[in-house]
């Protein structure tokens, strides 16, 4: 944030509400940071394919919510390791199913698109991440990564909001964007900063349809990805469908301002008209399929985003449905199809673009299972699991240690990794912002980046 070119041949707003066909539908009602946004767009669409206006080389983060709990070892297999089969006798994945890394380790089957990134030298695995004094609460833990606060400690702003509060003084309230259904604890600050779309009741559908009577693609592709999460395809509350993107106390908090308030000081207008995101859509459409689905419409959003010129740092999507206490293995097997063809539509999409080389994702999830299968054939709440990296900047391989499957606290994997030092390593070496200033003290960083 500390390079960002100056804004030119934007719109006043006197003259975007006039002559732009953008401002049409909405006049006074539409908030700063869309105007200047699609202002930019409507100057730009003609050409533009990356950020021109904020920075051709500026880094974007991508972070990657896996919200309730991923099972790391049936993500990251140790296919090697006997006591991987003795404790999962009905789970456990066979040598001659996973996808090798190395002679010990493979990736879940569903997820070739990351092991084709991993063959590219693209992908960075940081084993066993986790913190001291892990809490099992799908709340707490969640709050813990997203304010990255000690287990024992309760913080209100997120990692994030602090990195905007001290690195992007002054940038438009689009230097975070979450996709999904409410401003993560992530982005909490005492200056609210950050949007988030695929909000229901902040978007006007009008039915639009195409000269063949059918909804035009734009429209459907916006429908799918702000559909209640209750009536996804398979979203059994059994399968750990019910757990979506958990957003902590809730980034209001840390604001002293009330939901409506919050919403309306991070320019979420409840009046704006959807057809100003479906412009974008329309402007900047997706180089590739993407496959149906939450996650890669989310996904294609951002690539949208992107492609549209959208002056934005950080964007978050959550995928859902990994909390896996009963019948897991046809959950997880599907959870991992849906995010390796979203990832493989994704990075795609980016490389067309020529944003591929611009952009680092980084997963997460609140913690991992624990390694014994129980008896519903499923997996409880665990402690620490594998975190991916994955993009043109990355420097690939193994980093942190393996965690023991025989030495164990209480059934439980020991963590070997701080979150806290992936995090100091995003910032410190993807967004040269000052990790100690973001997360309170200095934590040792990776050599991922």
């Amino acid at each position: 944030m500390s390079s960002r070119e100056p804004r030119s041949n934007l719109h006043t707003r006197r003259a975007f509400l006039r002559t732009s066909a953008l401002g049409a539908a909405t006049g006074w009602t539409i908030p700063l940071f869309l105007e200047r946004t699609f202002g930019m767009l409507d100057a730009t669409a003609a050409d533009a394919a990356v950020q021109t206006l904020t920075g051709r080389d500026a880094p974007i983060l991508v972070v990657l919510q896996l919200a309730g709990g991923n099972d790391g070892l049936n993500t990251l297999i140790p296919f090697a390791d006997d006591a991987y089969h003795k404790a999962r006798p009905g789970l456990a994945l066979a040598a001659d199913k996973v996808l090798k890394l190395d002679d010990r380790h493979g990736l879940h089957p569903n997820l070739s698109a990351l092991k084709e990134l991993h063959d590219a030298g693209h992908l960075a695995i940081v084993q066993g991440v986790g913190y001291p004094n892990p809490n099992r609460s799908h709340f707490r833990s969640t709050e813990i990564w997203q304010t990255a606060s000690d287990a024992q400690r309760n913080e209100s702003t997120g990692w994030l909001g602090r990195y905007f509060d001290n690195c992007c003084a002054g940038a438009d309230p689009a230097v975070g964007v979450s996709i999904g259904g409410e401003v993560p604890q992530a982005f909490a600050s005492p200056t609210p900063t950050g949007i988030s779309f695929a909000r229901p009741e902040q978007y006007r559908w009008r039915t639009t349809e195409t000269a063949q009577g059918r909804m035009s693609p734009s429209e459907f592709y916006y429908r799918q990805l702000n559909r209640p999460e209750e009536e996804e395809a398979g979203a059994d509350i059994s399968e750990g469908g019910s757990i979506g993107m958990i957003g902590g106390a809730g980034a209001a908090h840390a604001t002293g301002l009330g939901p409506l308030e919050y919403l309306q000081r991070t320019a979420l207008d409840a009046q704006v008209s959807s057809d100003k995101v479906l412009e974008i859509a329309r402007k900047f459409p997706a180089r590739t399929e993407y496959p149906r689905g939450r996650l890669a419409d989310g996904l294609n959003l951002v690539a949208r985003m992107i492609a549209g010129g959208l002056p934005t740092r950080v964007y978050y999507v959550s995928q859902g449905g990994y909390d896996t206490h009963a019948n897991q293995q046809g959950a997880h097997e599907r959870l991992m199809s849906e995010l390796g063809g979203s990832l493989a539509a994704f990075f795609k999409d980016l490389k067309l673009q020529g944003n591929f080389e611009r952009v680092l994702l980084m997963t997460f999830s609140e913690f991992g299972r624990r390694v014994a299968q129980n008896a519903s054939g499923g997996t409880d709440h665990g402690t620490a699991a594998p975190l991916f990296i994955v993009g043109g900047g990355t420097k690939p391989g193994f980093y942190g240690a393996p965690p023991s499957l025989t030495k164990l606290d209480n059934g439980d994997l020991i963590h070997t990794t701080d979150f806290r030092n992936v995090y100091a390593t995003v910032l410190e070496k993807w967004l040269t912002a000052p990790s100690e200033k973001v997360l309170g003290r200095k934590f040792p960083t990776l050599a991922f980046v």
